[in-house]
């Protein structure tokens, strides 16, 4: 059989990623650390650097061992992080081969700063109009992500955003993400017009993942339904929905909701403060259950895909697993086809 990575299949991801298989291992924070990141690319893949709200100094020695290693890879910013620009302008100044936009929408100009560094961009984009909008700003390439996935998320589904923006921009490389674990549903996202797929919960149970094996193991026997996403209890006090496996965490964030609110409506704190807890909420709790395993008050963010997967596996197992179920079920769609 020809070498998976020579077929047709990968083309256009794999062109624009500079990559084997344009398989993007979702930037996770206090998970997709250097060593992750790099072993993805080692196996062929396209890992991503999270910056989170990381030092800025420890986010320079994080570029610095993935540069050494001479492998593609991109570095995620979050938009709505303290360290947001500082993290732009490192990264841009370290030549960051691609930069991904996360957390909210860049400014055009942030855009303009890592393109004129030479890096390509990747914007998400919830709907045609943000599309239309990231395209216009100079974005390289799509990511679409659906309410399945985990973490931060939107309102709208995988499969919705695939026939609002996937069907309508053929001009621009396109990546899918959210609820994606098994080789077939790869494979038939190729066929839609998918550049490529971005996964997030079946690399944070990888082998050279960091997160703490409590942690994983909780993963390997949760069910999809267990992948609950928070919500907001009054629109006084906006928060982005966060999906993650339930525990006594989700209440305690229910219970900080509360509490904000009561002092937003006796003037004892600004919505700009209240806001700004609520995000510090979830980068502690989530480093809880990620680095210290406290699996019950910790934040297991997950997608709805945890349910689809039982393994814990290396990422190069991994990653041949995906790729050899795509072509497989690519050949059986031929073989209907003729």
């Amino acid at each position: 059989m020809k070498n998976l990575k020579d077929l047709k299949f990968w083309k256009r991801g794999q062109k624009f990623l500079k990559v084997d298989y344009p398989l993007i291992s979702g930037a996770m924070t206090w998970i997709s650390n250097s060593n992750l990141v790099r072993a993805v690319s080692n196996a062929g893949g396209f890992g991503v650097l999270a910056a989170g709200n990381m030092p800025v100094s420890i986010f320079e020695n994080e570029i610095k061992i993935l540069k050494k290693e001479k492998a593609n890879f991109a570095v995620n910013l979050i938009t709505i992080s303290p360290n947001y620009l500082e993290h732009l302008n490192k990264a841009s100044n370290m030549g960051a081969p691609f930069i991904v936009f996360a957390g909210s929408f860049p400014r055009k100009n942030e855009v303009k700063i890592a393109k004129q560094a030479g890096a390509k961009v990747l914007c998400f984009a919830s709907t045609e109009s943000i599309a239309t909008r990231m395209i216009d700003y100079g974005a390289d390439a799509l990511i679409l992500e659906g309410s399945e996935a985990g973490g931060h998320i939107g309102h709208v589904s995988t499969i919705v955003l695939i026939q609002q923006v996937l069907f309508k921009f053929p001009e621009i490389p396109i990546f899918i993400a959210g609820g994606i674990a098994t080789g077939k549903m790869i494979c038939h996202l190729f066929l839609m017009g998918a550049s490529g797929v971005q996964m997030g919960t079946i690399f944070a149970m990888a082998e050279e993942s960091p997160a703490h094996p409590a942690f994983k193991e909780k993963f390997k026997t949760a069910r999809a339904r267990e992948a609950f996403a928070t919500p907001q209890y009054d629109s006084s006090l906006p928060v982005v929905a966060v999906r993650a496996l339930k525990n006594k965490g989700i209440e305690d964030f229910g219970n900080l909701q509360l509490n904000l609110l009561r002092k937003m409506k006796n003037n004892e704190i600004s919505r700009l403060e209240a806001q700004f807890q609520v995000e510090n909420f979830w980068i502690g709790a989530l480093r809880k259950a990620v680095q210290e395993g406290d699996i019950e008050h910790g934040s297991l963010m997950a997608g709805q895909s945890v349910g689809l997967i039982n393994e814990i596996k290396p990422v190069k197992k991994l990653i041949e697993d995906l790729i050899y179920e795509a072509n497989e079920e690519f050949l059986n769609i031929k073989k209907l086809c003729t």
